[in-house]
C-alpha cells in the first residue's frame, strides 16, 4: 500500500466523519466549521489525485467564499433575538447608501477600463488553450494583468463582512 493512497484514505475518513458531525451538531456555527473540514480534506483529496487547480478552487470557493456566506446568513438569523431587522434611516444610512453607490459607480467604471483590452488579451491567448489550464499560468495572470480587479474583489468581499457584523451586532441600550 503507498503513502498516497495512505493518506487519501485518511482524508476520506476525515470527510466522512466530519460530514456525519456536521448534520448531527446542534449549533449551526458548528456544523459550519465541520463542513469547513469537509471541505479542506476534499482538497486534500484532490491533490492526492493530482488535480491541484481543483484543490485551491476548493479551498477558495467553497471553504473561503461560500463559508463565509454561509456564516453571515447564521450571523443575521441570530435565533435568541426576536426584535425585527427593520429599523428607522438616520443620515448614516443615508451616507452609507450614498458610498456604497459610489462604490459601485467606481467598479463599474474599473470594468468598462479593463474590459475591452481583456477581451482582446484572451483572442490572442487562444491557440495556447492546453497551457492556460495550468495553476502556474492561471495565477501568473490572475497577479500580473488581473491584480485591480483581484484587489477589488478582496475589497468588496472586506466591506461586506464589514456591513454583515454591523447588521447582525446586538443593540446595546
Amino acid at each position: 500500500m503507498s503513502s498516497e493512497l495512505i493518506v487519501f484514505l485518511v482524508l476520506a475518513a476525515v470527510a466522512v466523519l466530519s460530514g456525519i458531525l456536521m448534520i448531527t451538531r446542534a449549533n449551526p456555527v458548528n456544523s459550519a466549521l465541520f463542513l469547513i473540514l469537509n471541505f479542506i480534506a476534499l482538497a486534500g483529496m484532490y491533490l492526492t489525485l493530482n488535480a491541484q487547480f481543483v484543490a485551491i478552487i476548493q479551498i477558495l470557493v467553497y471553504a473561503g467564499a461560500i463559508m463565509v456566506l454561509v456564516l453571515f446568513v447564521i450571523m443575521l438569523l441570530n435565533l435568541q433575538d426576536e426584535e425585527p431587522l427593520r429599523e428607522t434611516l438616520t443620515k448614516r444610512h443615508y451616507a452609507s447608501l450614498l458610498f456604497a453607490l459610489l462604490t459601485l459607480a467606481m467598479l463599474i467604471e474599473a470594468i468598462g477600463w479593463m474590459g475591452g483590452d481583456t477581451l482582446d488579451r484572451m483572442q490572442q491567448q487562444s491557440p495556447l488553450a492546453v497551457a492556460n489550464g495550468t495553476v502556474q499560468h492561471i495565477g501568473d495572470v490572475l497577479f500580473s494583468s488581473y491584480v485591480f480587479p483581484f484587489e477589488l474583489t478582496s475589497i468588496l468581499l472586506l466591506a461586506a463582512m464589514l456591513g454583515a457584523v454591523v447588521i447582525a451586532k446586538k443593540r446595546f441600550p
